[in-house]
């Protein structure tokens, strides 16, 4: 029984909560941000700079056998050895790109809470025997 109240404890601390929390969103949040760079961001840059996709540069590295297909695809299909170093390119220029946008975001909502002005602190009521006995005392000092 120890073992199992020691779980529930653990599950539902206020950290296991958060995370839970923010893996869900970050799931949802992830599928935006696929979206945002996928849809608007990628058509941008394609017709900026032609399209970004170096997916078709390989290296074939063993023996191609007879009616396959020189593309990635069917190289891997059939088995053949291949570096597919153009994939990792498209790749880690989508990141780049990604890690950029997410960095601009983050800088604009941290921007944003700066901007936020904190309430000005409510002077403290001073209590009813304080007032009094700086009263006493004034008088005494006459």
């Amino acid at each position: 029984m120890g073992m199992v109240q020691e779980f529930k404890d653990f599950a539902v601390k206020g950290n296991v909560i958060d995370l839970a929390v923010g893996v869900i969103i970050g799931g949802a949040f992830g599928k935006i941000v696929d979206s945002v760079v996928g849809d608007l961001i990628m058509p941008v840059v394609g017709a900026a700079f032609g399209k970004l996709d170096f997916s078709s540069l390989f290296l074939v590295l063993g023996a191609i056998p007879p009616g396959t297909a020189s593309t990635l695809d069917a190289l891997k299909k059939a088995g053949v050895p291949v570096f597919a170093y153009g994939n990792f390119i498209t790749v880690a220029v989508n990141f780049a790109i990604l890690a950029f946008i997410i960095f601009l975001m983050v800088k604009q909502i941290n921007r944003l809470k700066r901007e936020t002005p904190a309430a000005p602190p409510v002077p403290a009521v001073t209590p009813e025997d304080v007032l009094l006995l700086r009263e006493i005392r004034d008088s005494l000092k006459k």
